[in-house]
């Protein structure tokens, strides 16, 4: 809930900070799931936890780095040569 607040007071100072943001986690605090709305933010992970220590960003960090990962280094069709006949 504490970063939501905190992208709420981001998107309303400086909109354009959305476009760096992810929802790591959805929470069990019911204002999380409103402010995630309002911010048209869908979380990665759906724990619902309650502890606000930044777990949900911990936990989803993998996730992440996996995805930016897979853009960076997994071949594309094109680069890896494959066409009709070798498939």
């Amino acid at each position: 809930m504490i970063a939501g607040s905190a992208a709420l007071v981001a998107a309303a100072l400086c909109p354009p900070a959305l476009e760096y943001a992810l929802a790591g986690h959805s929470s069990a605090e019911p204002g999380h799931d409103i402010a995630l709305a309002h911010l048209g933010l869908r979380p990665l992970l759906g724990l619902n936890p309650r502890l606000g220590e930044g777990t949900g960003a911990v936990l989803s960090l993998p996730l992440v780095a996996g995805a930016a990962r897979a853009l960076r280094d997994v071949a594309t069709v094109d680069s890896a040569g494959v066409t009709e006949e070798s498939g």
